[in-house]
């Protein structure tokens, strides 16, 4: 073969690479991506007003509680799978498919006396998968504001935790929006 086919070859399998790590969806007849990779959801704070650093502070407690997805604020030029503002209402997320949705966070709860940081790691927690629980215990992440306003945890639980790496387990969940839940801190 010549210098300029194998190029060739080369410059076609790095931009295969590279789409697929934009996009997380291996080319046909490529090798699918290493099992222990994580999905990778892009969030947009731009709009959290001054919930931002809570919203970082939130994902960053997901991604140091499980490996088979990360959430990441969105690089330039690449769309959100999960945007987030605030208004002065109370806390809610609308989920459009496993990964995707909106986040808004409301001012009611933090006038309340509720953590912003348990309040975002509880919103992403639904565009993670999972349900309200109100359990009440502040050492479950999901039982929202049934847990007392002086509750700081910010962390999911070990069973919420190992409940999402299970749904982000294996191939790429589909972006598509399936369907439209709505749920509230």
């Amino acid at each position: 073969m010549t210098r300029r086919r194998w190029f060739a070859l080369g410059v076609v399998a790095a931009a295969a690479v590279v789409s697929a790590q934009l996009t997380g969806v291996s080319p046909a007849g490529a090798a699918p991506a290493s099992p222990t990779a994580a999905r990778v959801l892009y969030y947009d704070a731009s709009r959290a007003a001054e919930f931002v650093s809570a919203m970082n502070q939130g994902a960053a407690n997901w991604n140091a509680s499980v490996a088979n997805v990360r959430l990441e604020p969105v690089p330039a030029g690449r769309r959100a799978n999960i945007t987030v503002t605030a208004d002065n209402g109370w806390p809610r997320t609308q989920v459009t498919s496993l990964g995707n949705g909106r986040i808004i966070m409301g001012r009611q709860a933090v006038q309340q006396g509720h953590s912003p940081a348990r309040i975002a790691a509880h919103e992403f927690g639904h565009i993670l998968g999972l349900p309200d629980r109100r359990t009440g215990l502040c050492t479950d992440l999901m039982s929202g504001s049934s847990a007392p306003p002086s509750c700081r945890n910010a962390f999911p639980n070990a069973a919420e935790a190992a409940q999402v790496d299970r749904l982000f387990a294996g191939a790429a969940v589909a972006s598509t929006p399936a369907r439209v839940d709505a749920f509230v801190f």
